[in-house]
C-alpha cells in the first residue's frame, strides 16, 4: 500500500422507526501508513459554512477502530467489537454525549486495498438513536481498480 491513497467512506444510519437508512458517502485523498500492527488513515474534512477544517485520524487493527477528529469538531471515538464506549462529541453548536456499541468490525487486506466495515449502535445522552454501518475502502492512488461510480 502506498502512502497516498483514496478513501471511500460510506455511512448508513437506520433510525428506530424506519426501514430505509440515511446514506452518506465521501471520497477523499488521504495518507496511509502502518505502525506496530496498526493501520492509520489521515485526511482533512471541511464542513459547509465554516472556514476551519477538521483533521481526521483513523487507526484500526483486528477488532478495533479509533476515530479522532481535531479542529472545528473534536472527538475521540473508540469502536471495539462487543463493547460499548462513551465519549463527548464537541461541535461548534455544543457538546453531545455519545455511546458507541460496536456489534462487528471486519477488515480485509490486500496489497493495494484495505476494506473495513463496522456495524454499531449509536446512543445520544444514554438513549438509543440509530443502528449504523461504516464502510471504508482504502486504495493506493494511481492503483488499478479504483473507479468513481
Amino acid at each position: 500500500m502506498t502512502k497516498e491513497v483514496l478513501l471511500s467512506l460510506r455511512g448508513l444510519q437506520f433510525d428506530a422507526g424506519s426501514a430505509d437508512g440515511d446514506k452518506i458517502e465521501t471520497i477523499t485523498p488521504a495518507e496511509y501508513y502502518k505502525r506496530n500492527d496498526s493501520h492509520y488513515v489521515v485526511f482533512d474534512e471541511v464542513m459547509e459554512g465554516f472556514q476551519e477544517s477538521t483533521r481526521n485520524i483513523i487507526k484500526f487493527k483486528d477488532n478495533s477502530l479509533d476515530l479522532t477528529k481535531k479542529g472545528l469538531v473534536n472527538v475521540h471515538m473508540i469502536f471495539e467489537e462487543k463493547k460499548k464506549n462513551m465519549t463527548n462529541y464537541a461541535t461548534p453548536y455544543g457538546n453531545i454525549l455519545i455511546g458507541i456499541d460496536a456489534k462487528s468490525i471486519k477488515m480485509t487486506e490486500e496489497e493495494e486495498r484495505i476494506e473495513v466495515s463496522v456495524d454499531y449502535a449509536l446512543e445520544v445522552n444514554y438513549e438509543h438513536l440509530a443502528n449504523c454501518k461504516i464502510r471504508m475502502d482504502i486504495r493506493s492512488r494511481g492503483g488499478e481498480g479504483f473507479s468513481l461510480q
